[in-house]
């Protein structure tokens, strides 16, 4: 579905505004550190995220929709990111779970989950 490219193409412009445009008014997101339940403290961790990794680009790989309807649909994917993080570069990958709502036909996210990857059973 477009919504996730949209959103995507959103993140990496690196400017909330663009991401806002994609948002539903009561998102929530899920991540591994930290819940942000307002539009505010979403925007607060982006453009953290933002200052701290530098040239940040993310990507979504292997997405499955695992539901797509007239009003919603859901979507896992890996996320990846990588940049630089005080000079030295840095990237990583996950897990996401993506929730858009369709309103007066506009597609928006109205939740996202990250959290990291699984270890490896053989690993531990």
């Amino acid at each position: 579905m477009d919504i996730l490219n949209r959103y995507i193409k959103a993140i990496n412009t690196h400017n909330f505004e663009e991401v806002r445009l994609v948002l539903h008014p009561d998102a929530t997101f899920f991540f591994s550190d930290q819940s942000c339940t307002t539009a505010e403290q979403i925007q607060t961790y982006f453009e953290h995220v933002w200052t701290v990794v530098k040239e940040e680009h993310y990507a979504a790989q292997d997405v499955v929709w695992l539901h797509k309807g007239d009003s919603s649909a859901t979507c896992n994917y890996t996320y990846f990111y990588e940049g630089y993080i005080n000079g030295t570069y840095v990237s990583g990958q996950g897990r996401a779970t993506n929730v858009f709502v369709k309103e007066q036909e506009r597609w928006l996210l109205i939740h996202e989950h990250l959290s990291p990857l699984p270890k490896n059973p053989s690993q531990q």
